[in-house]
């Protein structure tokens, strides 16, 4: 597909090849946060959750940031998942980082 595609257009291509491959994915995964006694009322949604632990996040952006791995950190604590991977699609190859918990 190549790059300079809106971010949703490499989820569905994603979500398209995991079925294919039968790659266990849940994707819009929501996460709820717990707060002593009570649940938060903002709620995280990462873009996948493959095999059941592993946070998939997908971005199309010039940069990837620290407010980026921020999110998956985010994600991973909320999930108690170890493994995140930050893809983005933006630039002329894929760029990617793992996160690890």
């Amino acid at each position: 597909m190549g790059n300079g595609l809106s971010e949703i257009v490499y989820k569905d291509a994603l979500e398209y090849e995991f079925t294919q491959r039968n790659i266990p994915f849940e994707r819009e995964k929501e996460f709820s946060v717990a707060y002593k006694d009570i649940v938060l009322k903002h709620k995280f949604y990462a873009d996948f959750v493959v095999f059941n632990k592993i946070i998939l996040e997908v971005k199309t952006v010039e940069v990837l940031t620290d407010m980026h791995l921020g999110q998956c950190i985010n994600y991973l604590k909320v999930s108690k998942n170890k493994l995140a991977i930050l893809a983005n699609f933006k630039g002329e190859g894929l760029e990617y980082k793992r996160i690890v918990l």
